[in-house]
């Protein structure tokens, strides 16, 4: 969203997450008149203090919303939005006055377009930041022809945040801090991954890897301690030892049947690296990514040395790359 600040001066505020610790946005998308957000400033070093205004239009009737910053962590800030009158929601806000956040590697100004072009035609739960893009190859006539080859279709939910395309900076792997990002599963989803994995487990996009292995952890979390949190920690795969797939997966719908939930919210910092054993999925669907990121080292622990033949092969035949990129099917 774009404000300004008396002098004229135009701030760009990127919302990233609730600044609460609810696991669903829907409760912080449906509050009215106030809410608070994580976010990134954009043009921050002209906003020391005091509010920034914006005014917008929603079904014919003028509103207002002011930002301000509550505090900062790091390049990180929690803003708190009131807005006048207080008859709409923040999910309102967003959608008249939000523009679509696209990379910014994409060198112009979102347009109306944006709003289908860059969103997978299954989308559902607003929330994210980024479109999961490996999900971009994917229209309803691929889905039928899957369906077509009795290709068994699940569906699931991570709130891609700034983790996942924050560049490594630190010298090492173990300097750089991996960021929190929510998911939800429903008890079907797990279920039949249990039913299907003898015919191989396909990811669309990193993001959904990411869910489904740390779901896999999760269980190895509960058959330690059932009152455990469901959030995994960065480099928690690689100080504890595994269990059996299906022991695992079928800890967390036991856990799931006891507390009569059909689907269960999780949170991840979870940084896969070579060396992670993968223990869910058998094959990713999924573009190509920069150096120095976290999806390329992804990249290397599943498909090995031979990333290095698959990323000389994009190069030399002009395969584009990243979120409006060229995609592939990686076998581990």
């Amino acid at each position: 969203m774009f404000f300004l600040k008396d002098s004229g001066a135009k701030i760009e505020i990127f919302c990233l997450e609730p600044s609460s610790d609810t696991t669903d946005y829907q409760v912080e998308f449906h509050k009215k008149g106030k809410s608070e957000w994580k976010c990134f400033i954009r043009n921050a070093s002209k906003w020391k203090s005091g509010k920034v205004t914006a005014k917008f239009n929603y079904q014919d009737r003028e509103y207002e919303i002011s930002a301000e910053v509550k505090s900062k962590d790091t390049d990180e800030y929690l803003i708190g939005f009131n807005w006048e009158p207080a008859d709409i929601t923040f999910g309102e806000v967003i959608e008249s006055l939000g523009k679509i956040p696209l990379p910014p590697y994409i060198r112009r100004e979102s347009e109306e377009s944006d709003k289908v072009k860059y969103q997978t035609v299954y989308a559902r739960v607003e929330g994210s930041v980024a479109a999961p893009t490996a999900g971009l190859h994917f229209t309803q006539k691929e889905f039928d022809k899957l369906e077509q080859k009795k290709c068994k279709i699940d569906f699931l939910t991570l709130n891609v945040g700034a983790g996942t395309f924050k560049p490594v900076k630190s010298e090492t792997i173990g300097g750089h801090k991996m960021h929190g990002e929510l998911f939800c599963v429903n008890d079907d989803l797990l279920k039949n991954i249990l039913e299907y994995k003898s015919r191989k487990i396909t990811a669309v996009g990193t993001t959904s890897l990411r869910t489904l292995e740390s779901v896999y952890w999760f269980g190895v979390k509960l058959l330690k301690d059932e009152t455990c949190e469901f959030k995994i920690e960065q480099w928690y795969p690689y100080e504890n030892d595994g269990v059996s797939f299906e022991n695992s997966i079928d800890a967390v719908l036991n856990f799931m049947h006891k507390k009569k939930l059909k689907q269960i919210y999780g949170k991840t910092e979870l940084m896969i690296i070579p060396g992670y054993k993968f223990n869910v999925v058998d094959l990713l669907v999924t573009n190509f990514h920069l150096p120095g990121s976290t999806l390329l080292l992804l990249i290397a622990a599943f498909i090995g040395e031979d990333w290095k033949v698959v990323y000389e092969y994009a190069l030399n035949n002009d395969f584009r790359f990243l979120s409006y990129g060229d995609s592939s099917i990686l076998i581990k």
